[in-house]
């Protein structure tokens, strides 16, 4: 797919790309992901949705700001829907994955009419319950003061969110373990040390979520310890919402049960209701300041 530039505002550009027609479906890509985490799923979910990726930024091919203020989770909420209006998308059906379902949850809270449905992925409305914060503020400081390879090396050692099946995958996939490091050597520094400490820290929006009335799936991996109990959490609380939780998977089941992800992603947003009706006709990429 050709990449898109999107003005988020003045000196920050995300790159986007699009596939597809049909109701807009927007994916946001977890902390230290890229929009390429969804592509073994792009052209499928593109036959009957205008499928919308993009690096947040300080990913991927997205620019990456200096200034510490420039990243949150708010923020990153409000370039998605930046995002979505460059491409003149009223309303969208919006999934999340990890931070990037985080984001989802705030942007459904504050804009509620813009998601007709929600999907969200190994994520939770509050910090994760395996995370030590204090730990995570050593993290930051690391990233910083001696760089992101250093960091690396700790990581590797601690595997926050490691599990079998993603093992699995980095031994039986050609090229994926070789993916990932290219993931890690996009990222941002400052990204990763604001982001990681609000990950860590951020107040609980489960009760908040009691407001939600938009169809909802909620999908987890079984093995995603830091993730399973929010998941069921996030099922009890929105009214209108499924729980799926994928056998023989961690915390990123679409690379680890692709089969079983997709059937239960696609199968969800298969019976929506086709709302194009709702928005205006796509225009051309524009940018947004």
């Amino acid at each position: 797919m050709p990449v898109a530039r999107i003005v988020v505002e003045p000196g920050v550009e995300l790159a986007v790309e699009i596939q597809g027609s049909g109701p807009a479906l927007v994916c946001v890509h977890g902390f230290g992901g890229a929009k390429e985490d969804f592509a073994d799923h792009v052209p499928a979910l593109a036959q009957q949705h205008r499928v919308v990726v993009f690096d947040h930024r300080g990913h991927g091919e997205s620019e990456s700001p200096t200034s510490t203020d420039a990243y949150s989770l708010d923020r990153l909420a409000q370039d998605t829907l930046a995002v979505a209006d460059a491409l003149g998308v009223s309303s969208f059906r919006l999934l999340g994955h990890s931070m990037g379902g985080m984001v989802a949850i705030r942007l459904v809270l504050q804009e509620p009419p813009r998601v007709d449905a929600l999907v969200l992925m190994d994520t939770g409305a509050g910090a994760p319950p395996t995370l030590d914060p204090d730990l995570v503020r050593v993290g930051a400081e690391v990233a910083v003061r001696d760089g992101m390879p250093t960091l690396r090396i700790l990581l590797d050692e601690l595997d926050p969110l490691g599990s079998e099946a993603y093992q699995r995958v980095v031994r039986e996939r050609r090229g994926f373990e070789e993916y990932a490091r290219h993931k890690w050597s996009t990222l941002s520094p400052v990204m990763w040390s604001e982001l990681a400490v609000e990950i860590a820290t951020q107040r609980d929006l489960l009760a908040s979520l009691a407001a939600v009335t938009c169809p909802t799936l909620v999908i987890v991996g079984e093995q995603d310890q830091a993730f399973i109990e929010p998941s069921f959490a996030l099922a009890d609380t929105i009214a209108d919402s499924r729980l799926v939780v994928v056998p023989d998977a961690g915390h990123s089941p679409q690379f680890e049960n692709p089969v079983v992800w997709f059937a239960a992603a696609d199968g969800f947003l298969r019976e929506l209701p086709d709302l194009r009706r709702r928005r205006p006709s796509p225009g051309s990429v524009s940018a947004r300041r």
